[in-house]
């Protein structure tokens, strides 16, 4: 029995001699081989081994941010997701480099010089690229937290437009007069934005009306709410209302307030009002001011007619 055992742990001792010198020595050479340049802590050395830990490392990691991606795209629209594309391949990008830094390190290749001359490089394209991070990190925001959506009819330094198109580093809108606006990203973080159609579609407008002084204002409340009962665009629920504002310095001040569904035809609507409204106010001889000053001149003392003498010279005569 004894014998017999020394036997199998002979064979399994020459086997593991076996697999370690032969095969496992075989693949060791076979991954060593390559270039290799200079001795000691100079050397250099670019081996089959090194490539293929480049290219497997390649690989998880387009794997890994693929993994990545769609776990934090996973619960957006098919539109945003495309949006994200860019953003992870730019980062893939980025861990490819380190990655390359890391193997050649490990060739035996110094690369702090190249870290050191890469973060100069790094530091004035950040500065360089400053606002096109900001833009693009403003896109990521507004992806994420839905404060802006294509539809959305939106208000940015006076100007009133419908967005149309939403991507990562810019914003594209439709003005009034059909001119496309392109608004960077940023903008929506920075500055201050209204948006007219966030919460619903329906919004409160209003058009201001000043008449003379002594005018009937019950009349002209009532004028004014007729003015909107078949009034196209306007919404009857919630329903129309006037406001008597304030005593202007020539006039008594009323706003009309009602509401619509299409904010960025607004304009049209209130200038169709405006004409139904100095229609009636001409019919019932209702008047609307302008602005008017009194000027009072107070005389303390009479005028003086002063003459001038002439010294025996006529005009237009001189001395000889």
């Amino acid at each position: 029995m004894a014998q017999i055992l020394s036997m199998v742990q002979d064979k399994t001792e020459k086997l593991k001699e076996i697999i370690e010198d032969d095969i496992w020595g075989s693949i060791k050479e076979f991954l060593e081989l390559g270039i290799h340049y200079g001795t000691g802590e100079k050397a250099i050395s670019i081996t089959v081994g090194l490539i293929l830990l480049l290219t497997f490392a390649f690989i998880v990691t387009g794997f890994f941010m693929k993994w990545v991606r769609r776990f934090f795209t996973r619960n957006m629209e098919t539109e945003d997701k495309l949006k994200f594309v860019s953003i992870f391949q730019f980062i893939k990008y980025l861990v490819y480099i380190v990655v390359i830094l890391v193997t050649m390190s490990a060739a035996g290749i110094n690369i702090t010089i190249l870290i050191t001359a890469s973060a100069a490089l790094f530091v004035g394209l950040g500065l360089a690229l400053q606002e096109l991070f900001q833009d693009i990190i403003g896109g990521i925001f507004i992806i994420l937290d839905k404060s802006l959506r294509v539809g959305d009819i939106v208000e940015v330094d006076g100007k009133v437009g419908k967005v149309f198109e939403i991507k990562l580093r810019t914003t594209r809108a439709i003005t009034r007069d059909d001119k496309i606006i392109i608004i960077p990203n940023h903008k929506f973080i920075s500055d201050i934005v209204y948006n007219y159609t966030q919460n619903h579609k329906t919004t409160r407008e209003t058009v201001k009306i000043g008449v003379a002084y002594g005018t009937d204002i019950q009349l002209v409340t009532r004028i004014l709410e007729e003015v909107l009962q078949d009034q196209k665009g306007v919404l009857k629920s919630p329903k129309p209302f006037v406001l008597f504002d304030d005593f202007g310095d020539s006039a008594l001040l009323f706003s009309l307030n009602f509401f619509i569904n299409d904010s960025f035809t607004d304009p049209r609507i209130k200038s169709e009002i405006r004409y139904r409204i100095d229609a009636e106010f001409r019919k019932n001889s209702i008047a609307i001011p302008f602005p008017q000053r009194d000027v009072h001149i107070f005389q303390h003392t009479p005028f003086q007619q002063s003459t001038i003498k002439n010294s025996g010279k006529e005009w237009g005569k001189g001395e000889d």
